[in-house]
């Protein structure tokens, strides 16, 4: 075995009292743990380039290469913890202790850590207070200068274990001069500010691709619905300097903040990104691209356009997460609110009951303001996926419904992208695959980062009789949001046009794809129960079916039958060859 000794500054956190939030309610507690983690505390740790070398039940020992990164990334988690814990009972309250220290450590073979390095913080963490964070001497003297904070010298501390006495710091509770919330103006919901990109690679030459990034994303985060982005100008005028991201917000009057590097190296590209909560400094959402080199604009318009997409969908999220503690919810609360279980029910959630709990919140928008565009375009998208995907039996209703939304949507507001992409589907699925097609095509006129249109060319495409040029619009689709909350649903129809073209294998890896993104789908089942069948795997065909009938026990053939999309004879003829599939497999006929 070999080991290496080496610098490190290291992070020992742990949950206070985690025995007895166990024990109360042990299920719960280790959700919640599972959640924060996914959530706040790894986006935070990879955010600040942290690598973590071992979890416990509670608690992670967690390795920087600075010092400033892991204090700062303490003070990110705790700041996030603190927000969450509002509200919470004390007694429910999941609290974290931090310590962190700088030191020599020992590194094994396998990337364990060993020694007082290691030992040091773990016993800083046991003396700090919950909530809070402790420092070493060593760790302090590197940090002190480089975050805003404040800590208060303990003196030094005996701990256990550890032969010399340590100089210890905590931290201060933060103090905030500014002015009490009822005195400032409200920030406008979407309200984001996309700081200049910081070239961190030591290569002027590409100075250029970090500006270019910022630029780009500024555009076309402005094309979100509903979004108030500052201008470039004015957020260049922050370029180069020391960001304090709560001032920032105040003096912008923003509710979020976009900031991000570039760094190029060895052949690579590594782009890191993160969104933050301008009020409290938290860390929402935090993602990196590690491409290689090839041509930059090439590569800048294929992370602009990803990170477009997502940006949207954690916009809309942490929109609806405030909308939760509305105490008189408005008419985009309520958007936001019944977006965040369209989300759940289209992308793998509970599916008809989260998309009927979202319907009820978009008709309470248009209650409140009936001229609310885009609670109109989502309650027609929630008719839309009903019918495509749980075989609506008031089809008729909900067409009429989701159409007479979309044009007064549309006659609000003409150059909606999303509002066109909706009507092209309602096109798509009325047998008008063609004048859905044109539809979908306007849609991406008006925002070429909206990858439901491509992926809906691709739908058109298909119900038109020319299934062999589906994949590469749902190709591109996936290409520009490869994790969207309804990729699956791309996939389904990417699997569906390969069976039409008698390439069952690909058809088949295509329906897993689509299942393994959303195991609550049913139709996927049920059409790759009909593919397993036509290849002659009977056995696990009917466990397909089995499992599809599980998700959707009303599901027949004639009911299916009675659903086609489209009179496009090619079309008509790909689904009878579907119908016997299911038969084979032992779908119920009626």
């Amino acid at each position: 075995m070999t080991e290496t000794r080496k610098l490190a500054a290291i992070l020992a956190a742990d949950v206070v009292g985690f025995s007895r939030l166990a024990g109360a309610d042990e299920e719960r507690t280790l959700a919640r743990m599972r959640a924060l983690r996914g959530d706040l505390v790894d986006p935070t740790i990879a955010v600040h380039r942290g690598r973590v070398v071992k979890r416990t039940g509670d608690g992670a020992i967690v390795e920087f290469r600075s010092a400033v990164d892991a204090v700062r990334c303490a003070i990110e988690i705790q700041n996030g913890m603190a927000k969450r814990n509002a509200g919470v009972p004390e007694d429910k309250r999941i609290v974290f202790r931090i310590g962190i220290h700088v030191g020599d450590v020992i590194e094994e073979a396998d990337g364990d850590l060993m020694g007082d390095g290691v030992n040091i913080a773990v016993r800083l963490e046991g003396i700090c207070e919950p909530g809070r964070l402790c420092l070493s001497a060593a760790a302090y003297e590197h940090a002190r200068d480089r975050v805003k904070e404040s800590f208060a010298d303990l003196g030094e501390q005996r701990l256990k274990n550890i032969a010399r006495p340590v100089r210890v710091y905590a931290l201060r509770p933060e103090f905030d001069g500014a002015s009490p919330a009822r005195e400032r103006r409200e920030p406008p919901r979407l309200s984001l500010v996309v700081l200049p990109f910081a070239n961190i690679g030591g290569d002027a030459s590409q100075e250029y691709f970090a500006d270019g990034v910022t630029e780009s994303l500024t555009t076309d985060l402005s094309r979100i619905a509903g979004a108030f982005v500052i201008g470039r100008s004015t957020a260049f005028t922050y370029k180069g300097k020391a960001a304090d991201l709560k001032h920032i917000g105040r003096e912008l009057n923003v509710r979020y903040i976009l900031e991000g590097s570039v760094q190029r190296g060895g052949g690579r590209m590594r782009i890191n990104v993160q969104l933050i909560e301008a009020e409290t400094g938290a860390h929402l959402w935090a993602e990196r691209f590690d491409k290689p080199l090839a041509d930059l604009f090439d590569m800048q318009d294929e992370i602009v356009s990803r990170l477009a997409n997502r940006l949207g969908q954690e916009l809309a999220g942490a929109e609806a997460k405030r909308a939760e503690r509305a105490v008189n919810p408005d008419s985009m609360d309520h958007y936001f609110l019944g977006l965040e279980h369209f989300n759940k029910g289209g992308g793998g959630g509970a599916g008809p009951r989260d998309l009927d709990k979202g319907r009820s919140h978009f008709d309470r928008a248009l209650e409140l303001d009936p001229d609310n565009v885009d609670a109109l375009v989502s309650r027609a998208w929630t008719d839309l996926v009903f019918l495509a995907f749980w075989l609506s039996e008031d089809r008729q209703k909900r067409l009429r419904s989701a159409e007479a939304d979309l044009r007064k949507a549309l006659k609000l507001r003409p150059d909606d992208a999303n509002a066109h992409c909706a009507m092209g589907t309602l096109h798509m699925h009325s047998s008008r695959a063609l004048q859905g097609i044109a539809e979908c095509e306007r849609a991406l006129a008006l925002d070429r980062n909206l990858a439901m249109a491509h992926a809906m060319i691709g739908v058109g495409k298909y119900f038109a009789g020319r299934s062999a040029e589906t994949e590469a619009h749902v190709l591109e689709a996936l290409r520009i949001s490869p994790r969207d909350i309804v990729a699956w649903t791309w996939m389904y129809v990417a699997g569906a046009a390969k069976f039409y073209a008698g390439l069952y294998e690909e058809s088949v890896a295509w329906f897993n794809r689509s299942i393994a993104l959303n195991p609550n789908t049913a139709a996927s089942r049920f059409w790759l129960a009909a593919v397993l069948a036509r290849l002659g795997l009977l056995e696990e065909a009917r466990e397909a079916t089995r499992a599809g009938l599980e998700l959707n026990p009303g599901f027949t053939i004639a009911r299916i039958r009675s659903m086609a999309f489209s009179d496009n004879p090619i079309y008509l003829a790909g689904r009878e060859r579907a119908y016997e599939g299911m038969r084979l497999a032992g779908v119920p006929e009626k």
